[in-house]
This record gives structure tokens, sequence and C-alpha cells, in this order.
């Protein structure tokens, strides 16, 4: 019996070992493909970007309360999908400036950028460096992507309430109608 036992747990090991290395082997996989579909997801995106989106300050000068004026903005709209837990230290395009924020934001175009704020205590500026999929998902993780989803579930579900709202409105009106 020790002989069968012994046998059979030889099998478990190797199972299990058999096992980790299709994990590893489907990991990989998904790592690789999940680059395209964040680009395809980019792509399809853009008009909820377009509708929902926001426009994100490009440049203003700071007065001495603190507040915001001469501001010019980007234009296209764009979504926020991830923050960078530690800025880059300096921005490419002026190595003089510091990083104070970083984001990962998808345009209206379906384009993905990162938006660098510096901030000199009287000019805030910002600097929009492209980022491939494969940049953006190494740089802010798959986080992005659950936005992406998270984006068009939350557009799909504002649409369907509105056409509710708009049929209980109609029903409304009707009603008022077949009064008079």
């Amino acid at each position: 019996m020790d002989a069968v036992v012994e046998k059979g747990f030889q099998r478990l090991e190797e199972l299990i070992e058999e096992i980790k290395g299709e994990q590893r082997d489907l990991a990989e996989k998904i790592k690789k493909e999940s680059a395209g579909l964040l680009k395809k997801m980019t792509q399809i995106v853009g008009c909820v970007v377009k509708e929902g989106g926001q426009k994100f300050l490009q440049k203003a000068k700071v007065d001495q309360k603190g507040e915001l004026y001469d501001q010019v903005f980007y234009p296209d709209k764009m979504i926020l999908l991830g923050k960078a837990a530690t800025p880059a230290t300096i921005r490419p395009d002026n190595p003089t400036k510091k990083v104070d924020q970083q984001y990962c934001v998808l345009s209206e175009a379906g384009n993905l950028f990162e938006l660098m704020f510096s901030n000199d205590g009287f000019i805030i500026d910002t600097y929009a460096a492209a980022l491939s999929s494969e940049d953006a998902l190494y740089f802010y993780g798959y986080d992005i992507i659950y936005m992406l989803y998270s984006a068009m579930r939350d557009y799909a579900l504002a649409q369907q309430d509105l056409i509710e709202a708009m049929n209980i409105t109609l029903g409304f009106i009707q009603q008022q109608n077949e009064q008079e």
C-alpha cells in the first residue's frame, strides 16, 4: 500500500507543477493580449469621452489667493484613467520643470496620453505625452482597463436612465393631452 500512496502523491506533485506551468503560460498570453484589448477599448470609448469627458487644463496663471486666471484648456475632452503613484522627476519637454502630478488620460479621439502637471507658484502648465497601450499598462497597470470598462458601463446606465425619464415625461404629457 505504501508504494501506491507514494506513487499517487508523486502524481499529484506532477499535476500541481503542470497546472502551475499552464497558469504561467496563460498569464503570459493574457499580458501579451491585454495591450490589444486596451487599444480596442480606447477606440470604442471615444464617443463616450466626447459626451461625458471634460476639458483638462493646459496652462493657467495663479494669483496671490491661489485662484486661476488666463486659463487655457486642451481642445479635446478627456477622461482620467489613472494617476502615477510617483510622478516623473522632470518633464521631457523641459528638464527644468518638476512634475507635481501625472495622469493617464484618454482623449475623445481614442488616444492615450500622459499629462504631467507642473506648478512653479505662478504658472501651472502641462505636458501631454502620447502613450502606447503597452506603455500605459506598464506605467499605470490594469486599473486603466477597469476604468474604461466602468466608463462604458456608467455611460450606458446613464443613457438607460435618460430613456426611462423621457418615457415618464412623454407619458405625463400624453395623459395631460387626454384630459384636455
